[in-house]
Parts: structure tokens; C-alpha cells; sequence
């Protein structure tokens, strides 16, 4: 799977790739990111990006041109199945989508920046606008590495265990239940005697249990 990344502030992205599971993915050769700096396909003097919005207001706005250049060259070497815009005002970003666009093989994602972007690059070359929830972040960078660290975990060999990713909460619209580990009892408190049991039936009828339990307190919504 491919994700391109298109940002004005590259560097941002600099870490969050480098590291951990994303870093294991991409030397697998199961994920490839490459994050593409803006400044680089615009015309204008001093690599600018952004102007002022027509009709006058606070901020600055991410100008057509220079997205449509990058978009479209890079456009010329891969068939995206998505172009999507990271944006407060699009669909919130969670476990089904995120399922959804794991199957996928190559994505382009728009990083936002100031007051959003002209109108017409939204309304003739993004497919989806997501948004990863009810805030206003500086940029996108930060959400495009969210949701590349989403996605990119659900690649089929990318976790050491492959049905981790099963059992993470949201997979079936339920909490993930507790979780322990050594060791068995720590001043006084002690790991539930079920999971000690070996009776795997048993311990997943627990586990259950928990997740509906943890789910009516805390995310009933998800039930309906």
C-alpha cells in the first residue's frame, strides 16, 4: 500500500513515520509513505502557498494552483483511489473507515494549513474529507499521521500478530475489555481468577461480558 502526503510543513512528519510500527512496515515493504512538500510545485516567488480570501476576513487561504501542480504530477505516475482533504468540516475519521481504507492501494492525502483551501481544489480533485474529530488543529499533519497509523496496522503482516488488530476496541462496535499481566497480584490486587483459569471458553465469555459492560458506561452510543 502506498499513501502520498502532501503538507506545507513536511518536517512535521519527520518523526511519527520513523519509529515503531509504521517504521517495521515500510521495511517490510508493506507500507510505503512518502510525504511531498507543496512549496515545491508553486509558481509563485518565495515558494508561496496561501493568499488572502476574496471578500476580505481573518487568515490566510491555501491557494488552487500549486495544490493542482502537485495533485497532478504526482497523479501522473500513480492511479489514486482516494484524494482526501483533512479538514474539520469533513466525515469524522473511526474503526469502520479506517477498515475501509486499509483495502485500498494507494492514497493521497492533503494536509490543510491556515483558513482551509480555495473552494475549487475541494470541489474538482478531493474524493473524501475527513475529519478526526470536533478541534481545530494547526495543519493536517498531525490527522494524516493518525490516520496512516491506523490504516497502516490493519495491513495484513504489519503487526507481529495479525489478530491483535481483531480485538482492538471499536472492531465490532464494543470497548476493548481490561487487560492484565504480571504479575498476578500487586499489593493486594489481584488479576480476576478467570483468566487464570486456562478455560478459553470461559475467558471469552469474560471478556465480552466486559466489553458490553465497558461499552453501556462509557460509550452507550455505540449500541444503538
Amino acid at each position: 500500500m502506498k499513501i502520498d502526503i502532501i503538507s506545507v510543513v513536511p518536517e512535521l512528519l519527520d518523526g511519527p513515520f520513523s519509529h515503531s510500527i509504521m517504521k517495521r512496515a515500510q521495511e517490510k515493504a508493506l507500507l510505503q509513505v512518502n510525504v511531498i512538500n507543496l512549496r515545491a510545485y508553486t509558481t509563485y516567488p518565495r515558494a508561496q502557498v496561501d493568499d488572502y480570501p476574496f471578500g476580505g476576513g481573518a487568515g490566510m487561504v491555501m491557494m488552487i494552483e500549486p495544490l493542482v501542480n502537485a495533485v497532478e504530477s504526482l497523479q501522473e505516475k500513480t492511479t489514486y483511489d482516494d484524494v482526501i482533504f483533512l479538514t474539520p468540516d469533513g466525515e469524522t475519521f473511526n474503526q469502520k473507515m479506517a477498515n475501509q481504507l486499509s483495502l485500498k492501494n494507494n492514497l493521497l492525502i492533503i494536509c490543510g494549513h491556515y483558513k482551509g483551501v480555495d473552494q475549487r481544489f475541494r470541489d474538482h480533485f478531493v474524493t473524501k474529507e475527513i475529519s478526526v474529530g470536533d478541534y481545530v488543529l494547526s495543519g493536517g499533519e498531525l490527522a494524516a499521521a493518525v490516520i496512516t497509523d491506523a490504516i497502516g496496522r490493519l495491513i495484513p503482516g504489519v503487526l507481529n500478530n495479525e489478530t491483535s488488530a481483531l480485538s482492538d476496541s471499536f472492531q465490532d462496535n464494543l470497548l476493548a475489555p481490561p487487560v492484565y499481566t504480571r504479575p498476578e497480584e500487586f499489593r493486594g490486587w489481584k488479576v480476576p481468577s478467570v483468566l487464570m483459569s486456562g478455560n478459553h471458553k470461559h475467558i471469552d465469555e469474560w471478556r465480552h461480558e466486559q466489553s458490553l459492560q465497558r461499552t453501556t458506561e462509557r460509550r452507550p452510543d455505540l449500541l444503538d
